[in-house]
C-alpha cells in the first residue's frame, strides 16, 4: 500500500447521513460493486484529505449494533471485527452518530470504541436536534468518549474540513484509542476472553468477547474453531446471557453521558414539523389517497418531462441516418452503418431521458422521506400477499428497471419475502417497455381526450402498469403457498424526518444510473441490431440467387412496374433470409395470439433486451421497403403492414395482445443474470422465465381471441 493512501469505513445506523457524508467527500469519484461472496452493495470512493494524503472511502451498510441478523449487517460486522479481505491494519472508522437520537446511535458508537479501532466520530443532523430542543455539549462528549467529535452537515458541506483535519490527526497517530473500556468489557467472561487472547494477543477484550460468540462464521482452521470451542465450553460461556448484559451496562453508561452532556427539552412540548405531517400522509384514509396521487404525477412526469428530449434524440438520430446514407454509396457497409449501427445507437440513447428522470423522481422522494412511507402505508396490503412493505421499493424501482430494483431487495430481512419480491418485480413495467407501449398504442388506440384533458391512449398506458402490479400481487398470493421458507417476519422502520432533497445526490444519482444503462444494456442492443441486421439482410445463397434472377426477368418484361417489383424482391428477400426462416418457422406458434413471422422475431430478439423490440420492427421494415423506407417512419411503415387476406396485422386484437406479451414477458437476459447472482441457484431464474413467458402467451392468447 502506498505511504500516502489511507482506508476509510464510513459506518454507523441507517438514516444517519452516511450516503450524504460519503458524496460529499467522494463527489462523482465513486462506484458501485458487490462485497466479495455476497450480493451486498459496495460503494468505494476516493477523496484527497490533505496535500500529499489521499484516501479511500467504503461505504458500510448500516446497522444498529454490533449483533448482525442481516447479509449487510453481517458485511460490516466482519469489517470491523477485521474478518474480511477489505480490511486494512490502518482502516480509520468514520461513525456517524445522529444527534437527534443520541441514546441509540450511542449504543454502536461505545461497541467500535471498545475494539481500539482508531475512530473519529461525525456528529450528524445537529440541526434536527436543535429543532427538538436538544443541546449538546460537543467537548464534553468528546472527553467522554475519548475520541475526537466532529459536527458535521453533509448536505450543506459544513464541517467537512474539520473532519478531514480530524482523520489525518487521527491517521498521523495525533489521537490514540482509549486506554479504558467503555464498560468493564472482560468482566463478562474474564476466564474466557483470556483463553481467546492467549490465541490472538492482538485482540482488545470485547473483540475477543466477538470471536467467543461468531467464531463460527469466521474463516479459521479448524484447529483454531477447535480452540475456541474448548475454551466455551471450558469456561460455560453463554453468549445470550453476556450479550443482554453488555447492552444493559452500555446503556447505563450512555445515560450517564447524557446527564452530563445533553441538555433535552419537555417531552410534553409541541410536535415537530414531522410527526404533524405524519398525522395526514400516514392517514389511514388520506394517506392512500395522497399515496396514489404522488405515485400518478411521478409517472405522468416521467412521460411529459422526458418527451422533448427524447423527440430531439430521435430527431438527430433521424438527421444523422438521413445525412449518412446520402454522403456513402449505397452498399453494404452504408447498410450496416445506417440500419445496424446508428439504429442501434439511437435505440439506446433514445430512453436515457426516461431513466434519469425516473430515478432522479425516486431519488427526490427517498431524500425527502416519502420513500419510507411509501413502505409503511402498503405494508399491510403487502403481508396479504406474502410480501411487506418493504417490498415496495424494489417494485417501484422495477418501473425505471428491474436489475438493480432485485439488487434493493437485500434489505429485506425474511428470506421468504425477498425471494417472492425477486420473483415478481421483472412483471413491473420497467422503462424498457415503454418504446414497445408507446408505438402501440399510437397504432391501434385511437387519439381521443375526455373530459378536455384525460387522453385515452394516457388512460391505457396508466391500465398497463396498473395491471402489472396486480398481476405481480396476484403471482406473489399464489407462490408464498410453494415457497416452504419458514422464517418469522417483522417489519421495523425507521422514519426519518422530512428533508429538502439533495440535488447534488439526486444528479449524481441521474448520471450513475445513465452510465449502468448505457454501458450494460447498450452493449445488448447494439450487438443484437448488427447480428440482426446480417440475419435479415442476407440467407441461403440458392434461395436469395433464385429470387433475384426471378424478379431480374420480370423488370425486363415489365419496366413501367419496376418500383413495385423492387419492393416485392426487398420483401422476398427478407422472407429467405435467415432472420425470415426463423421467423417462419416458429409463427404456427404465435399465429393463435394474433402475430406474424415478423413479430416473432421481435419477440425472440427481444429475449435479450425488451427494447430492442422498436429496433427490430425498424431493422426488418427498412430491409423490406429498401430506399423507399426512408421515407416514411417507423410507425407509418408499421401502419401499413398487411396480412396475405389484405387485414392490417397491427389491429385492436393484435396490438392488445402485443402490449399483453410485453407487460408479462420475461424477456431480459440481465434480469435473469441478477435473479442468478441474488440467489446463488439457476433454479429460480428458470422457474421465473417459465411461468412468466407462460402467463404472458395465455393472457395474450385469451385477449386475441375475446377481441378478434
Amino acid at each position: 500500500m502506498k505511504k500516502n493512501t489511507i482506508h476509510i469505513a464510513l459506518v454507523g445506523n441507517p438514516n444517519s447521513g452516511k450516503s450524504s457524508l460519503f458524496n460529499s467527500l467522494t463527489g462523482l469519484n465513486q462506484k458501485v460493486g458487490n462485497f466479495p461472496g455476497v450480493t451486498v452493495d459496495k460503494k468505494t470512493g476516493h477523496a484527497e484529505l490533505a496535500q500529499g494524503l489521499r484516501a479511500n472511502i467504503i461505504d458500510l451498510p448500516g446497522t444498529y449494533s454490533l449483533y448482525p441478523k442481516r447479509n449487510d449487517e453481517w458485511v460490516t460486522y466482519k469489517v470491523l471485527l477485521g474478518q474480511d479481505s477489505i480490511s486494512a491494519s490502518d482502516m480509520i472508522i468514520v461513525l456517524l452518530v445522529d444527534a437527534s437520537n443520541l441514546k441509540r446511535n450511542l449504543l454502536f458508537c461505545s461497541q467500535i470504541i471498545d475494539l481500539k479501532i482508531p475512530v473519529v466520530v461525525a456528529l450528524t443532523m445537529m440541526d434536527i436536534a436543535g429543532k427538538k430542543g436538544i443541546e449538546i455539549d460537543i467537548e464534553g462528549l468528546e472527553r467522554e468518549l475519548g475520541v475526537p467529535v466532529v459536527q458535521v452537515n453533509p448536505r450543506k458541506n459544513k464541517g467537512i474540513a474539520q473532519l478531514k483535519k480530524s482523520i489525518v490527526l487521527t491517521a498521523q497517530k495525533m489521537y490514540h484509542a482509549p486506554v479504558r473500556d467503555f464498560i468493564q468489557t472482560r468482566n463478562l467472561a474474564v476466564d474466557a476472553v483470556d483463553g481467546v487472547k492467549s490465541i490472538f494477543p492482538e485482540l482488545s477484550d470485547y473483540a475477543a468477547v466477538h470471536y467467543l460468540i461468531n467464531h463460527e462464521s469466521f474463516d479459521f482452521d479448524s484447529s483454531t474453531q477447535h480452540k475456541i470451542e474448548n475454551i466455551e465450553k471450558a469456561n460455560a460461556f453463554n453468549p445470550t446471557k453476556s450479550q443482554a448484559e453488555e447492552i444493559m451496562q452500555r446503556y447505563a453508561r450512555i445515560r450517564q453521558i447524557m446527564q452530563h452532556t445533553v441538555s433535552e427539552p419537555d417531552p410534553l412540548q409541541k410536535k415537530l414539523f414531522t410527526e404533524r405531517l405524519d398525522d395526514i400522509l400516514l392517514h389511514r384514509v388520506w394517506g392512500y389517497i395522497i399515496l396514489v396521487v404522488v405515485l400518478f404525477i411521478l409517472f405522468q412526469s416521467v412521460f411529459s418531462l422526458a418527451q422533448l428530449p427524447m423527440d430531439g434524440i430521435d430527431w438527430t438520430f433521424t438527421q444523422v441516418k438521413s445525412w449518412v446514407g446520402n454522403i456513402l454509396p449505397s452498399s453494404w457497409f452504408s447498410n450496416l452503418l445506417v440500419n445496424g449501427i446508428l439504429a442501434g445507437l439511437s435505440g439506446i440513447l433514445v430512453f436515457i431521458p426516461q431513466i434519469m428522470i425516473l430515478f432522479g423522481l425516486i431519488t427526490v422522494l427517498e431524500d425527502t422521506g416519502y420513500m419510507a412511507r411509501i413502505s409503511f402505508l402498503t405494508d399491510k396490503l403487502m403481508r396479504k400477499v406474502g410480501l411487506n412493505g418493504k417490498s415496495v421499493m424494489p417494485m417501484i424501482s422495477g418501473f425505471a428497471c428491474a436489475v438493480p430494483a432485485i439488487m434493493s431487495a437485500r434489505n429485506i430481512e425474511n428470506k421468504k419475502e425477498r425471494l417472492l419480491t425477486i420473483l415478481i418485480t421483472p412483471l413491473m413495467s420497467c422503462s424498457a417497455r415503454l418504446p414497445v407501449y408507446t408505438i402501440l398504442i399510437s397504432l391501434v388506440i385511437p387519439y381521443k381526450i375526455y373530459f378536455g384533458f384525460i387522453s385515452l391512449q394516457a388512460i391505457v398506458m396508466m391500465g398497463l402498469y396498473a395491471m402489472g402490479v396486480v398481476m405481480a400481487l396476484i403471482v406473489s398470493y399464489v407462490a408464498k403457498w410453494f415457497i416452504n421458507l419458514k422464517e418469522k417476519s417483522f417489519f421495523i422502520l425507521e422514519l426519518p424526518v422530512y428533508r429538502a432533497p439533495r440535488w447534488k445526490n439526486v444528479f449524481v444519482t441521474m448520471i450513475s444510473k445513465a452510465k449502468i444503462f448505457v454501458t450494460d444494456a447498450g452493449k445488448v442492443i447494439i450487438v443484437i441490431s448488427l447480428i440482426l441486421w446480417a440475419l435479415s439482410t442476407y440467407g441461403p445463397s440458392g434461395r436469395t440467387n433464385t429470387i433475384s434472377r426471378q424478379y431480374d426477368e420480370k423488370i425486363k418484361q415489365n419496366p413501367n412496374q419496376a418500383a413495385e417489383l423492387n419492393m416485392q424482391r426487398q420483401s422476398a428477400l427478407l422472407e429467405n433470409s435467415y432472420a425470415g426462416i426463423l421467423g417462419k418457422t416458429i409463427e404456427p406458434v404465435i399465429k393463435p395470439l394474433g402475430y406474424d413471422w415478423k413479430i416473432g422475431i421481435a419477440v425472440i430478439t427481444s429475449f435479450a433486451a425488451r427494447e430492442v423490440f422498436v429496433g427490430t420492427m425498424a431493422t426488418l421494415y427498412s430491409v423490406e421497403g429498401g430506399k423507399d423506407a426512408d421515407r416514411e417512419t417507423l410507425r407509418q411503415r408499421m401502419d401499413s403492414a398487411r396480412r396475405p387476406d389484405g387485414s392490417k396485422v397491427y389491429n385492436l386484437a393484435s396490438g392488445i395482445s402485443l402490449m399483453i406479451f410485453y407487460m408479462l414477458a420475461m424477456q431480459c437476459m440481465s434480469t435473469l443474470a441478477v435473479v442468478r447472482r441474488e440467489t446463488r441457484s439457476w433454479k429460480w431464474p428458470a422457474i421465473q422465465l417459465v411461468y412468466m413467458t407462460g402467463l404472458a402467451y395465455v393472457m395474450s392468447l385469451i385477449v386475441y381471441q375475446l377481441l378478434k
